[in-house]
């Protein structure tokens, strides 16, 4: 373990942001460039010897984290890298982007702040690169057996890269023009800059996995020609269908979902375009939906120069302390301020939109909304407060509803869905067809990145054996399996 008594003699510390009046200015992460490791030692010192760490059941990738807390601490980062990369492919993108559940289980939470794992996470990998330890690991000998991964989000690239190292051949078929999914241009650069992925792809490129671009499975490639070619398939196409708000005036100019307003400004970034097609600068912009995504289009928004941003809830302002329902070690549900809260903008709690009106020319103006309750469990509306704010960018971040089945990819395969709309998998993560397995949100419903992950290692291991009879490949998870996270 650690310092026996860290968590007596040092309180949480976080990672420092820069001023908002300076990185609004570019599309940098948020972060003060190396001011997180000089005080990762002390923080990491801070886990406790709690005899059951409840850390590890918080975690989906199960991740070691009380052993690279204790090599943090005594500052060995080429073996805590060994031991996060145990567990987790990337250690990088979770440690930047997740929200942390195995914060939320820690033993020390109950009582005071809970350590600082996700901080410590990335410092180790940040260090690990910096150093020259995250080096590729191809196979020593091919098995001979071809294995296609569709989609190139966290699930698909945990799951090529596995198997990759398992000596299997393995391509990587990804829709968009660049490899990455929703990390590639659903995440602003502000949250994670590209660099990241990139980096993990030439990595994965020198293991040996191959990488095609622009290729729909279903529309450019017929699902049942894919099968034929491949030895076994796995599905990791995301869930990439948005919630829809059907309201009056959602036809008017200027209303989009958030997937088609955020990747637009990540292709600026790219250099695919000087400005995006569209932008929120000198528009009074109205965000609806109050998860990350919503905030992410709230960060976007101010960088663009937006004249406001409202960010609109359908559901009360979460508290700031644990609910009764939802006691320690479960994941709660907490009033949060990202960094893109920071920034400025209005956020409004308890509100539904009713109707749109534009201008003369088609273009939405206004959003009108009305408060709501719950009122026998049911949202009720509340008369009398009905009114209306300026809205000239509208963005629906309301989460997705599954997987894209109008390219044809789930009738091509002649895949089951489950009673949620989602493929139906078994324990190995396989479909009803024979050699074609589904991994992360196609399979499991829209969820974190630290599930995709998960999923992807030991949809790996499911196809690992399908192929070879057997396999050495760690399962951190079942799809049954549910963690202290909901």
């Amino acid at each position: 373990m650690a310092d026996p008594k860290g968590f007596l003699n040092h309180g949480r510390e976080v990672a420092r942001t820069r001023p908002v009046d300076v990185r609004l200015k570019d599309w940098n992460e948020v972060y003060v460039p190396g001011s997180l490791l000089p005080i990762i030692p002390t923080q990491a010192s801070r886990c406790m010897d709690c005899g059951i760490p409840f850390c590890h059941n918080g975690c989906p990738l199960g991740n070691l984290i009380p052993e690279w807390n204790d090599y943090a601490y005594r500052e060995d980062w080429s073996a805590a890298s060994e031991r996060l990369h145990a567990t987790n492919n990337f250690p990088e993108f979770t440690g930047r982007l997740c929200p942390a559940p195995c914060e939320s289980a820690c033993v020390l939470g109950i009582n005071q702040p809970a350590v600082t794992i996700k901080n410590v996470e990335v410092s180790i990998i940040d260090k690990a690169w910096d150093s020259g330890d995250v080096a590729p690991q191809a196979p020593e000998r091919l098995s001979g057996k071809t294995v296609a991964v569709i989609g190139s989000g966290p699930a698909g690239l945990a799951a090529a890269q596995q198997l990759t190292r398992a000596g299997h051949t393995v391509a990587v078929y990804e829709r968009a023009d660049r490899v990455g999914g929703l990390l590639r241009y659903g995440i602003p650069e502000f949250k994670m800059e590209k660099r990241h992925i990139n980096r993990r792809i030439e990595q994965m490129r020198a293991e040996g996995t191959r990488f095609r671009t622009g290729i729909e499975i279903g529309r450019d490639l017929k699902a049942t020609d894919l099968r034929k070619r491949y030895d076994a398939v796995v599905i990791a196409a995301g869930a990439t269908v948005s919630r829809d708000l059907p309201a009056p005036g959602r036809e008017l100019n200027g209303i989009h979902f958030a997937m088609e307003y955020l990747p637009l400004a990540n292709k600026v970034q790219e250099g695919d375009y000087v400005a995006p097609p569209i932008t929120a600068e000198g528009k009074h912009v109205v965000v609806i939906g109050g998860g990350d995504t919503g905030a992410d289009c709230v960060g976007t928004a101010h960088r663009q120069g937006a004249a406001s941003v409202t960010q609109l809830e359908i559901m009360p302002q979460p508290g700031e302390d644990r609910a009764p329902h939802q006691p320690w070690p479960t994941f709660p549900m907490l009033y949060k301020v990202t960094s893109a809260h920071e920034e400025g903008g209005e956020r409004v709690y308890s509100v539904s939109t009713t109707h749109f009106e534009g201008d003369e020319d088609g273009n939405v103006q206004w959003l009108h909304l009305v408060e709501v309750e719950f009122v026998d469990g049911k949202l009720t509306q509340k008369a009398g407060t009905e009114r209306k704010i300026p809205a000239q960018l509208v963005t629906l971040a309301m989460g997705f509803t599954g997987t894209d089945q109008e390219n044809g990819l789930v009738s091509q395969f002649g895949l089951d869905l489950d009673e949620r709309g989602n493929i139906a998998r078994d324990a190995d993560f396989a479909t009803n067809v024979p050699g074609v397995y589904v991994a992360g949100d196609a399979g499991r419903g829209q969820s974190l990145i630290v599930w995709a992950i998960a999923e992807g290692r030991s949809a790996a291991r499911g196809v690992d054996r399908f192929l070879t009879g057997e396999s050495e490949l760690p399962a951190p998870i079942r799809p049954t399996d549910r963690s202290l996270m909901v």
